[in-house]
């Protein structure tokens, strides 16, 4: 999952980032509202985080912005204030949760989560089947049969990304994009890296390469 942060306290968006992307989600972080707008509208963002207070456009424009331009990515609002009126103000752009500042980690993280599985709802269930790979979304693990297999955040993402499309051949790009985050100047090649681990642990038959196109996950023969 891709995600977010539109936060001008740049330690505040660094902390944020850090966790995040610990919990294996790829994070961009900008910090004003005209980037946040601009950024948001052009890339394939999972979820938005979005302070209220910003530099040149505040959270509540750059809300209704992406609103009234047909996008419905879901949008977490942060903000200093409080008060139901804030927060009415808030939903009423079209946010979808609102979290008041100072807030626990451990809460935005589940409301975040809680976003994505209420937007994932109608795209994927919350756990993918391909033949006897499972793939459990919600709680980030991986079963093959009755076996458990450990996957670190980033191999467990790039596997989601196949699963969620078992059989169709998934490009690098689109890996790329979902998985690292818009900053990252590393090795296009990465993702051979990481389908070369997954075949390691789960078997080499189970992912198969398009050359010149991408990745498909099959079920085992």
């Amino acid at each position: 999952m891709r995600l977010l942060i539109v936060e001008d306290e740049k330690r505040l968006a660094a902390s944020l980032a850090a966790g995040l992307r610990a919990e294996g989600y790829a994070v961009d972080v900008v910090h004003d509202g005209l980037q946040g707008l601009h950024r948001a509208s052009e890339e394939a963002y999972d979820l938005v985080i979005l302070d209220i207070m910003l530099p040149g456009l505040n959270g509540y424009r750059v809300c209704a912005a992406l609103r009234a331009a047909g996008n419905d990515v879901p949008l977490l609002m942060l903000t200093a204030k409080d008060g139901e009126y804030d927060e009415a103000e808030g939903l009423d752009t079209g946010a979808d949760d609102y979290l008041t500042k100072p807030f626990s980690y451990v809460v935005l993280v589940a409301r975040v989560k809680a976003l994505l599985r209420r937007r994932g709802r109608g795209a994927a269930p919350p756990v993918l089947s391909v033949g006897d790979l499972r793939v459990d979304t919600a709680a980030r693990r991986v079963f093959r049969g009755d076996d458990e297999v450990a996957l670190t955040a980033k191999e467990f993402a790039v596997l989601e990304q196949l699963a969620v499309r078992p059989g169709e051949v998934v490009g690098k790009p689109e890996i790329m994009a979902h998985v690292w985050d818009f900053a990252y100047e590393g090795d296009p090649n990465i993702v051979e890296v990481y389908v070369s681990a997954l075949r390691r642990k789960l078997g080499a038959h189970r992912i198969q390469t398009a050359r010149g196109a991408g990745y498909r996950l099959v079920a085992a023969p």
